[in-house]
């Protein structure tokens, strides 16, 4: 049987749900606590699906490609969308887990890979340089 995971990143846990039998756990969001999450994801998984949220999905998704589960990264914006038509509004770390899930089973989401270092790295410096630009430019507003 395949399984659709879906998982809530924050800074310090996982929170995760399988489609198959309805299961949620939470894991550290560390090296060992991604492991542990490995383990109980188990084989024949369909896909991984999580927020694209910020830095804390990096190791997240390395470890999943490492371990050959597909997984897809999607835009808040859709993930709030699909919880509004199915009619999920709540907002905690276990329902978003779980809608993430069922989003990942009932959508025809694409499998990505994870970013090469160096584009990894890029995106990032883009990131500060935009923040630095508007940054600069709300400063520059505010002198006389």
């Amino acid at each position: 049987m395949t399984k659709s995971i879906g998982i809530d990143v924050s800074k310090e846990t996982l929170d995760a749900h399988r489609t198959d039998d309805g299961a949620h756990a939470q894991f550290q969001n560390d090296s060992k606590g991604r492991r542990a999450l490995l383990r109980w994801i188990g084989d024949k998984v369909s896909l991984a699906v999580f927020e694209a949220t910020g830095a804390y999905l990096r190791g997240l998704e390395l470890d999943l490609a490492g371990a050959s589960v597909p997984f897809a990264k999607v835009n808040p914006k859709q993930a709030r969308r699909f919880a509004q038509a199915i009619g999920k509004l709540a907002k905690t770390d276990r329902v978003d887990a779980a809608m993430l899930a069922k989003m990942g089973a009932v959508l025809d989401l694409s499998p990505q890979t994870p970013a090469t270092p160096e584009l990894h790295d890029m995106r990032q410096l883009l990131i500060m340089a935009n923040a630095l630009l508007r940054s600069n430019r709300m400063w520059t507003e505010t002198q006389p």
